[in-house]
């Protein structure tokens, strides 16, 4: 197997952290952006897209800071965290992305992301 490559990616989202943080932490938030449904049992997500469904465990949550998954069915260490920060000048509010892929499909997955990030733009109304 080959190793994966962890790449980053940096969104301007125009809402408060707080409600950008619902959106990334509930399985309710994550329904209207990031899978066709999302349901929860304690740490553990399912995320459903187009009838199948992947598992993802939550690592670590800190409130209108992040949240970071793995996913159950990956034997490795890769995960994916959804990073809230605010520009302390501008008070720019940017979601950081940290999600790992396959070296050939990198470029797919930062795509996938950008599409991924657009929908929850259009929901949270930001431009």
């Amino acid at each position: 197997m080959n190793d994966k490559v962890k790449f980053e990616l940096e969104f301007v989202i125009q809402a408060s952290p707080q409600l950008l943080y619902q959106y990334i932490s509930t399985p309710s938030g994550l329904s209207e952006w990031f899978a066709d449904n999302v349901n929860s049992r304690g740490e553990k997500f399912s995320f459903i897209w187009d009838g199948s469904e992947e598992e993802a465990k939550l690592l670590k949550r800190k409130s209108e800071e992040f949240v970071k998954f793995t996913w159950v069915a990956e034997e490795d260490e890769s995960f994916f965290e959804l990073r809230i920060r605010v520009d302390e000048i501008t008070k720019d509010v940017s979601l950081f992305i940290t999600d790992f892929a396959e070296e050939d499909e990198v470029s797919e997955s930062k795509m996938l992301w950008e599409n991924q990030v657009s929908s929850l733009k259009q929901v949270l109304g930001s431009t």
